[in-house]
């Protein structure tokens, strides 16, 4: 699995699970399991997220995350 910063991301501009699945096209199920790191995101999904806050995908999903 990937170690993410999602949540910590999503916290910091404020807004809620269901807005960034939203702005993502995702379920808020989805965002959930990828802040859990219980699911790794598509690479369409991990760009779009990526790009959403503004890094890069290495800036934001990392090898070694919870098995």
């Amino acid at each position: 699995m990937m170690e993410n910063r999602m949540r910590v991301l999503r916290a910091e501009k404020n807004i809620t699970q269901e807005e960034l699945a939203h702005a993502l096209k995702v379920t808020r199920q989805t965002i959930i399991a990828i802040e859990n790191e219980k699911y790794d995101p598509s690479l369409e999904l991990a760009f779009k997220a990526a790009g959403y806050f503004g890094l890069k995908v290495d800036e934001m999903f990392t090898p070694g995350g919870k098995k």
